[in-house]
């Protein structure tokens, strides 16, 4: 067993629980890492923590919280646990790495680099919230925000929770930290609102008890939160305060506000407001870019947008980590702008207008490019036509596989073949058979040897470099369409590429939003005019132009 597992473990073997509430809940926002300065979300699980205490559920909360903080945290939690059958919720959020035994989030404050010995023996073990989750069947809730892991963490662990081993009865909901928290805040507490349908709108991954009238809370269990103890301040005037310094929104602001309230109903928040500020050399940016509220369709069309213009974003998923970040502050910097990473409403409209300009000038490169390569097609062609010999027709082929006239080239070859089987003698044409049949580079190779001025050596000599060239060709295609599939294309987004490319003139076959050969064939077309890898299939960059014109908005 992990050392990490034992003291959280021995905290869930001696506690009792007789709180009486709508449920439990455990609520850890990690968001100030020494090495990770961004935030990503997880600096707003209060938002969460408060929509849940405002349904009438016990919540343990702690924010940025050390190793020693998360272990006196998780038992302060189980000493509250409810023995009913009210909802358990435990939410987690910041930096999650994994292993071959299991997640963990990462503390903050004390990682010194967060070495692998230090993450294993000092971060919060998931599973050990699994176990408590796992004594609440259909009732256990583990949701899980992450946020990008940026440092090194050799060999053992790899960024992100991985797979969850989860007990029966127990839903895990995952995402990004920043859409944790809006769905968290917004749809997990509304009562007899089915999770699956809530978190799919969001795009979260569900695992595990998942039915689909699965909700958090029932209307009959929303009880009002206990009435706080007299709060030792006017709480108009602690609301007044607050709305002042939130307004100001500066170091200024916040500090009035603590110098008067110290014990106010915000003073927890007003102090992580200033770290931020103290910490954060582009507070301000951050904060206005959150007041956007950008979603995730908005953030991929920001990242498509960054990716025409060269400025690649290390990925078009809707989550501004790392690599969306540094290529913010790229293009930020290339249009006089200070690289503060975080952008603003202006600058999505003029990242928007120079996108929409380059996609016009590909287009218009591609076309000028396809007429040179049409050209070329038709001129070989010709040459192949006045000459007539199977050699250059061959030669044509391998130079244009895909070619305006690949289809005739193919179907003169077979009546050559025809041809010269019928002239061949009784026992070549049985070993060139024999040969066919097997269609392996041994075999041909075999014929070649045995005869190798027979009637098919040219004809063997083509197939075993095609085959070569296919061996090659499938492993390109497998790793094609596991690139391909990565994106995730629905059917509409799968019928719009076809619709593109039928309008572009590549002859796709059918918009059905099924890749048949026509349109693998139209893919390869496309990328070649467009000087992008040809594969056939679609890759990131692909969509990217492909559909500059649809999902783009323009």
């Amino acid at each position: 067993m992990r050392n990490s597992f034992i003291p959280f473990l021995t905290a869930l073997l001696t506690t009792t629980g007789v709180a009486q509430a709508a449920g439990d809940a455990l609520v850890i926002g990690n968001s100030q890492y020494d090495t990770i300065q961004t935030l990503f979300g997880a600096d707003r699980m209060d938002v969460a923590a408060e929509a849940l205490r405002n349904k009438g559920l016990d919540v343990t909360e702690l924010q940025d919280a050390s190793s020693d903080e998360m272990r006196i945290g998780f038992a302060d939690f189980l000493k509250e646990l409810d023995e009913t059958d009210s909802p358990v919720v435990i939410l987690l959020a910041g930096a999650i790495v994994h292993g071959a035994a299991g997640a963990y989030l990462l503390p903050v404050g004390d990682q010194d680099g967060a070495t692998p010995a230090q993450v294993l023996t000092r971060a919060f073990p998931i599973d050990a919230a699994l176990t408590v989750l796992g004594q609440f069947p259909g009732r256990g809730f583990l949701v899980i925000g992450e946020t990008p892991v940026d440092i090194e963490l050799g060999s053992y662990l790899t960024p992100g929770a991985g797979r969850l081993d989860l007990p029966s009865g127990v839903t895990a909901i995952r995402g990004s930290a920043s859409d944790i928290v809006s769905f968290a805040s917004k749809e997990l507490t509304n009562a007899d609102t089915p999770i699956l349908t809530a978190a799919n709108d969001y795009g979260l991954d569900v695992s595990g008890y998942i039915p689909r009238d699965l909700v958090l809370l029932r209307e009959t269990e929303v009880v009002a939160p206990v009435a706080p103890p007299k709060p030792k301040v006017d709480p108009d005037a602690d609301v007044a305060a607050w709305e002042t310094a939130q307004r100001l929104d500066n170091a200024k602001g916040y500090q009035a506000y603590l110098d008067s309230f110290a014990e106010g109903a915000f003073a927890s928040a007003a102090k992580q407001r200033l770290k931020a500020i103290e910490t954060e050399p582009f507070y301000k940016q951050r904060r206005a870019e959150e007041s956007l509220g950008l979603n995730r369709d908005e953030r991929r069309k920001i990242q498509r947008d960054l990716t025409i213009l060269d400025f690649n974003p290390r990925g078009i998923d809707g989550i501004f980590g790392p690599g969306s970040r540094k290529a913010i502050g790229r293009w930020q910097e290339s249009v006089g702008e200070a690289p503060s990473t975080y952008i603003t409403r202006p600058q999505i409209e003029r990242l928007a207008g120079a996108a929409g300009k380059r996609a016009e000038e590909l287009e218009a490169e591609a076309i000028k490019r396809r007429v040179t390569q049409d050209k070329a097609d038709h001129a070989l062609w010709s040459k192949v036509m006045d000459q007539g010999t199977e050699v250059s027709i061959r030669q044509y082929l391998t130079k244009y596989p895909d070619g305006l006239h690949a289809a005739e080239a193919r179907k003169l070859l077979r009546v050559i073949e025809k041809q010269r089987g019928g002239g061949a003698a009784a026992a070549d044409q049985r070993a060139w058979n024999d040969a066919r049949e097997a269609d392996t580079v041994a075999a041909l190779n075999r014929y070649l040897k045995d005869r190798p001025g027979g009637a098919f050596a040219a004809e063997a000599k083509a197939r075993i470099s095609e085959l070569q060239r296919n061996a090659k060709l499938e492993r390109d295609r497998q790793a094609a369409l596991s690139e391909e599939q990565a994106l995730g294309l629905n059917s509409v987004a799968r019928k719009l590429a076809e619709s593109r490319l039928a309008n572009l003139k590549m002859n796709p076959g059918p918009v059905d939003g099924k890749f048949d050969k026509r349109t693998r064939d139209a893919i390869r077309r496309y990328q070649k005019a467009h000087s992008l890898r040809v594969s056939g299939f679609l890759d990131e960059q692909t969509v990217v132009q492909l559909l500059a014109g649809t999902l783009l908005g323009r």
